[in-house]
C-alpha cells in the first residue's frame, strides 16, 4: 500500500502512515473540536440549540401556535371582533340539513376548487354556525388548560421547594397533604369540583389547578433534596443569604428544566381532563361551550352528521399532541445527559 509523503520542507515522521490510518485521526480531531464547541456554549444557548433542532418539538409548537391564533382571531375575544362573520350564539335556519360547505375537492371535479362557504363546519341542531362553535370551544379548552397548568405549577413548585429545603416538620406536613391528594382519583375529585363549580370556566380552571400539583411537587422536592447539599448552597449560606434567597436565586434556577417540562405536560393533561368533565356534563355548561361539551352534545349525530363529532375531536387531538411534542422537545433539551445536538 502506498504511503503518504510529507509536505515539501516537512521532514516529520509521516512516512509509514497510510490513508486508512490518517482518516481516523482527522475524524477524531473533528469530533474533539465539535465536543469542545458544544461544551463552550452556555447552558441557555445549548438548551435553545437542542430545542430548535428538535423537529417534533418545532412541529408541535407551530401547530399549537396556529391553533391558538385561529381560535382567538377568527371569532374574536373579550369584545374584540374577529375576522369570521358568523357568531356562535346566533341561531338560524339549517341549510341543506346543516351539511358542511367546506369544499376540498380539486377544480377538475366540480370546477369550483377550494371553497369555505358560509358554514364550512356545518350547522348544529338550531342552525348555529358550527365553525364559530368549534372556535369558541377551542378558546375555552385552551384557556382552561393554560390556567390549570399555571396554577398547578406555582403550587407544586412552592410545596416541593419548601418541603425539600426546610425538611423536618414542614416536609412532613406538606408531603402528607401531597400523599392525601394523590390517593384520591383525580377524575373523582375533578367530577366533584365540576359539579360544585361547573359552568364558570375560570373558576373551574382554578379548582382543577388546585388538585393537579402533587406530581410536580414530588419532582421539585427530589431536586431540592439533592441540590441543597451542594457546595454553592453552602457558600451562599456562609455569605449570609436568607433561606428564600437561596431557594429562588440559587436552587430554583437549577430545577427549571424539570419544572418547565412538567408544566408543559400538565397543560396537555388538563385539556383531556376538561374534555372528560365536559363530556360527563360536569365541566363548562351551556350557553357557553368547550370542545368536550360539543362532543358530548353531538355524540348521537355521529352516524348521520359525523362532522359534528369530527371537528371538536380533531382540535382536541391537535392541541394535546402538539403540547406533548413540545414537552418531549423540552425534556430532551434540558436533559444533562444529552451530549449531542439533534440534527
Amino acid at each position: 500500500m502506498s504511503q503518504i509523503s510529507p509536505p515539501s520542507g516537512d521532514k516529520s515522521a509521516l512516512a509509514g502512515v497510510t490513508p486508512a490510518d490518517a482518516a481516523p485521526v482527522t475524524g477524531t480531531a473533528e469530533h474533539v473540536e465539535r465536543e469542545f464547541t458544544v461544551r463552550a456554549m452556555t447552558s441557555r444557548q445549548l438548551v435553545s440549540r437542542r430545542f430548535f433542532r428538535h423537529r417534533g418539538a418545532l412541529a408541535g409548537l407551530a401547530v399549537f401556535l396556529l391553533t391558538v391564533l385561529l381560535a382567538f382571531s377568527s371569532i374574536g375575544v373579550a369584545g374584540i371582533p374577529g375576522w369570521w362573520s358568523q357568531s356562535y350564539k346566533t341561531t338560524g335556519t339549517k341549510v341543506d340539513g346543516g351539511r358542511m360547505t367546506l369544499d376540498l375537492l380539486p377544480p377538475f371535479v366540480d370546477g369550483d376548487g377550494f371553497s369555505l362557504g358560509k358554514h364550512p363546519f356545518g350547522q348544529d341542531d338550531v342552525g348555529r354556525d358550527y365553525y364559530a362553535l368549534t372556535m369558541r370551544g377551542a378558546q375555552r379548552s385552551i384557556t382552561i388548560a393554560l390556567i390549570v397548568g399555571l396554577v398547578s405549577t406555582v403550587i407544586g413548585v412552592l410545596v416541593g421547594a419548601s418541603s425539600g429545603f426546610f425538611r423536618g416538620m414542614t416536609e412532613g406536613a406538606l408531603m402528607r397533604v401531597t400523599d392525601l391528594v394523590l390517593t384520591i382519583p383525580q377524575l373523582v375529585i375533578a367530577a366533584v369540583i365540576g359539579l360544585k363549580f361547573g359552568g364558570g370556566a375560570f373558576t373551574l380552571a382554578l379548582m382543577l389547578g388546585f388538585i393537579t400539583w402533587p406530581n410536580l411537587a414530588r419532582l421539585v422536592r427530589g431536586e431540592f433534596l439533592s441540590l441543597r447539599e451542594k457546595e454553592f448552597v453552602e457558600a451562599a449560606r456562609a455569605m449570609g443569604a436568607s433561606s428564600w434567597r437561596i431557594i429562588f436565586r440559587h436552587i430554583l434556577p437549577n430545577t427549571l428544566g424539570t419544572i418547565i417540562v412538567s408544566a408543559t405536560l400538565s397543560v396537555s393533561a388538563a385539556i383531556l381532563l376538561e374534555t372528560a368533565l365536559s363530556y360527563l356534563g360536569l365541566g363548562v355548561q351551556s350557553p357557553d361551550t368547550s370542545l368536550g361539551l360539543l362532543i358530548s352534545e353531538y355524540q348521537d349525530a355521529f352516524t348521520v352528521r359525523p362532522w359534528l363529532f369530527w371537528w371538536p375531536g380533531l382540535f382536541i387531538i391537535m392541541v394535546a399532541l402538539s403540547v406533548n411534542f413540545i414537552g418531549d422537545g423540552l425534556r430532551d433539551a434540558f436533559d444533562p445527559k444529552q451530549t449531542r445536538v439533534r440534527a
